[in-house]
């Protein structure tokens, strides 16, 4: 038996080093890349080994435009990766409220979830962003809708110390 690896090996390898030169396009914000390679078949919900979309890397990183691509070839905003998060919960996360803006103007619906049930507004509420709380709001976000472990909006921002939040809430609640 020799020990060079089998052509088959070698295509896996290839196709493996392929596959994460994509996700790093997503990442880096290359839409020019990621359309010509759209267009010419590849998935638009392919998955990484953490179960992140191209779209849910995408639009962590904050590159809009390559979320419009992706968004353009058929990419679904509603795919959570294997922590559970959606792209929206994740652009929440990080604070970018353009992001938000995109994907609600995509049709993504304000108080999407994933399994755990947690939505935008938690997670701006939890993280103390009062700017894309309040657009959630404004956008039609429930306060009182519950996580799978049944805590709100404000008992997120309560539990996390967030100030802020905690007190847009409570006046909203009461």
């Amino acid at each position: 038996m020799s020990d060079q690896p089998t052509a088959t090996a070698m295509t896996d390898d290839e196709t493996a080093a392929f596959a994460e030169q994509v996700f790093e396009r997503a990442r880096q914000g290359d839409a020019e890349m990621l359309g010509r390679l759209l267009a010419s078949g590849l998935p638009a919900n392919l998955r990484n080994h953490k179960g992140d979309t191209l779209l849910m890397l995408a639009s962590y990183h904050g590159q809009h435009e390559a979320v419009r691509v992706l968004l353009a070839h058929g990419a679904d905003p509603l795919i959570a990766n294997d922590n559970g998060q959606l792209p929206i919960a994740g652009a929440a996360f990080k604070g970018d409220l353009a992001m938000i803006r995109l994907l609600l103007e995509s049709g993504v619906a304000v108080d999407a979830a994933a399994q755990d049930g947690r939505t935008a507004l938690m997670l701006a509420a939890m993280f103390n962003r009062s700017e894309i709380l309040d657009y959630l709001l404004a956008q039609g976000a429930d306060p009182a809708r519950q996580d799978a472990r049944g805590a709100t909006a404000l008992m997120a921002a309560q539990t996390m110390g967030a100030v802020d939040a905690a007190a847009r809430l409570q006046a909203l609640a009461g």
